[in-house]
């Protein structure tokens, strides 16, 4: 008879930290793999299985602990890597500051594939499989990232600690509960003791997500501001906590969450009928959305030619519109981002970006000098600046740690997170760090390759997103706004069926506006969505519709199904890492000319997307052909501008 088997839980990104003493061939490897709950025959087990390819750390070229040098770890004899010939031929601008050029990987060479052989070996012996009733007690701990340890009930040694470095870890343990009963150990408040029942328990979703444990609410009311966005990598997990009193022991009910919502986010209003002069927006007849074509990429060739033999670019429009309508090859996006990003100005020739790397060069390393050369002492006396560093610290650890420009232990580019986190302290010692800006950084990081071209790129990119960041959350208040009231136009049937469920608030869209899509997407995806959104094309606040199209989506389902305040939740949550960014933009293209086309487009929509500010073009393209892009005042992309943007920071919007 065949086995039954099925997947109760999944998650990857989970690593084995071996030591010398437990015998692994190299004190350096960590294992990288995954952890899942299985359901066997009627036995609920829990297996770890390594990935093919665990992390040396000893093969990355890498900079020193004090991010002041180039070093290379474990250099082949006789071996010149590529990274070090490309650092020597560089013309770099930041020798007086024996500054970072490059992070780059290469693999070890082995004889035979002995070495092959050998480690193929040591993954394999770190895969375990476990039945739950074998499980005497799980320690959880924290090192930056949470580590589970799980201990036997017939043994005196425990199971290898599983590190969680991409998160995870509360989703395991609340998996786990469906089948297990956890409670705290009265000796040690770490340690989890199992105990299982004759039969799996049976969890609604809203028991799955009931842990009491945690005590939000209390800091949830004194400071909800640093608690949504620290609490939990999930915003919307941290929310069903928050939802939920550790005195009355079962979720509120659903009509209970406009007000507390109304107190995560002050002033979010989103039934706006009731504030003074609104624009009641009825059923508009917005006729077909018409069909989008996506273009290839933007390669390194055609880069070329857009620019004059002194580096201009020639036609600031025309690029703008073809990266919009393809995005960029990736050998092109270090010098392209940094036009999109408004570090370099379009009229700019290539020794004036030589002249001005250097200024910025040394501007960055006299910032960076003020926080390394705080002593022990004076950061005893800087409350704010000490919880700055640890925040900083515990997210660096915990950001795209699967990736391999930020896996591995002791890996430069981590070193490099930190440091240039740090140093936007002292550039906006205001604002500071809050969590999820490392988020925002990562990919500039990965593609720049540079601390200093970074760092600039990324304030840059804050000047966009700041007022997401502010204590009083401006930036996501209109944002939420806004978005309903474009969802309210394209989908009224949609919009009053969330407003039934207690959904109108949109609140399960947070995360996407807060960090851009940076969790609901892969990677690269994210990349090629952030450069499309940069080039300021179609229209203001282009990422609206994105969610827009997302949404429109998923609707069908939704009302199918007739899913509710908690369904709807789950559902928008688990659409992370299934998203076609090919799809998303197509239809979020469509659905801007769809809008643009409508003739009594309501004035409220107009603002929202920029068309009441647009420069009228006398001479307007045939319906047929393609949009074309014209300038436009500077907008802000969550609506609100920043005094002191770079002036090179125009935007286009397309006219049709």
């Amino acid at each position: 008879m065949a086995e039954l088997l099925k997947v109760i839980f999944e998650h990857d990104g989970i690593f084995l930290h071996p030591s010398p003493d437990e015998g692994s061939l190299d004190e350096d490897l960590l294992v990288s793999g995954f952890i899942r709950i299985l359901e066997k025959d009627s036995e609920i087990l829990v297996e770890y299985r390594p990935l093919e390819d665990s992390v040396d750390p000893s093969n990355i070229l890498c900079a020193g602990q004090d991010s002041s040098s180039v070093v290379e770890w474990a250099q082949c004899p006789g071996e010149k890597s590529q990274s070090r010939q490309l650092l020597e031929t560089q013309q770099s601008y930041e020798t007086e500051w024996d500054m970072v050029n490059a992070v780059s990987f290469r693999k070890k060479n082995y004889t035979n594939g002995e070495g092959s052989l050998n480690h193929s070996h040591e993954r394999s012996r770190w895969a375990f499989s476990v039945n739950i009733s074998d499980l005497r007690s799980i320690t959880v701990k924290d090192e930056g990232w949470a580590f589970l340890i799980l201990q036997l009930k017939d043994s005196s040694s425990s199971l290898p600690a599983l590190h969680f470095h991409q998160g995870g870890s509360r989703e395991f343990l609340d998996s786990l509960r469906r089948f297990a009963l956890l409670t705290e150990c009265p000796e040690d408040e770490t340690c989890l003791l199992v105990s299982t029942p004759n039969k799996a328990l049976s969890q609604s979703f809203e028991n799955l997500l009931d842990d009491n444990s945690f005590g939000l609410v209390h800091k949830f009311k004194r400071d909800p501001y640093v608690t949504t966005l620290g609490s939990f990598s999930k915003v919307t997990n941290y929310i069903y906590d928050a939802l939920r009193g550790t005195e009355e022991q079962q979720q509120r009910p659903p009509e209970e969450v406009a007000d507390l919502l109304g107190e995560v986010i002050p002033g979010l209003e989103i039934n706006q009928q009731e504030e003074p002069g609104f624009e009641v927006i009825t059923r508009i007849d917005l006729g077909v959305r018409p069909p989008v074509r996506r273009a290839e990429p933007l390669y390194a060739d055609e880069w070329s030619k857009l620019q004059d033999p002194e580096g201009r670019i020639e036609d600031e429009v025309t690029l703008r519109q073809r990266i919009f309508k393809g995005g960029l090859c990736h050998a092109v996006r270090k010098e392209a981002w940094k036009f999109l990003l408004g570090y370099y100005p379009w009229t700019s020739t290539l020794e004036e970006r030589k002249s001005l790397q250097k200024a910025k060069t040394d501007e960055y390393f006299r910032m960076k000098l003020q926080w390394k050369s705080i002593s022990e002492e004076q950061e005893r006396r800087n409350s704010r600046l000490r919880d700055y560093r640890s925040l900083i610290e515990k997210d660096v650890n915990r950001t795209d740690r699967t990736n391999r420009f930020y896996e591995g232990l002791n890996n430069p580019g981590l070193t490099l997170l930190h440091d240039i986190l740090m140093t936007y302290c002292m550039y906006d010692f205001d604002l500071g760090y809050v969590q999820g800006m490392s988020d925002l950084l990562s990919p500039i990081l990965y593609v720049m390759e540079n601390e200093v071209d970074a760092f600039w790129c990324f304030v840059s990119f804050m000047d966009q997103m700041h007022q997401n960041f502010e204590e009083q959350m401006q930036g996501m208040k209109t944002q939420l706004i806004q978005l309903s009231t474009l969802l309210r136009l394209l989908d009224l049937a949609f919009w009053n069926y969330l407003e039934s469920q207690e959904s109108g608030y949109l609140y399960f869209c947070f995360r996407w506006l807060l960090i851009r899509f940076k969790r609901e997407l892969s990677f690269q995806d994210v990349l090629r969505l952030w450069e499309v959104m940069w080039t300021g094309l179609p229209c203001q606040n282009f990422h609206l519709l994105v969610c827009c199209a997302i949404l429109d989506s998923e609707k069908q389902k939704i009302m199918e199904e007739n899913y509710g305040f908690n369904e709807i939740l789950k559902h928008i949550n688990e659409l992370s890492m299934k998203l076609d960014i090919k799809e998303i933009l197509q239809k979020a293209e469509g659905i801007y000319l769809q809008i643009r086309s409508c003739k009594d487009l309501p004035h409220s929509i107009s603002t929202i997307l920029g068309f009441d500010t647009e420069r009228r073009v006398s001479n307007q393209t045939d319906p047929g052909s393609a949009p074309r892009p014209v300038p436009q005042q500077d907008v802000c992309s969550n609506g609100h501008c920043r005094e002191n943007r770079p002036q090179n920071s125009c935007r286009g919007v397309f006219t049709s």
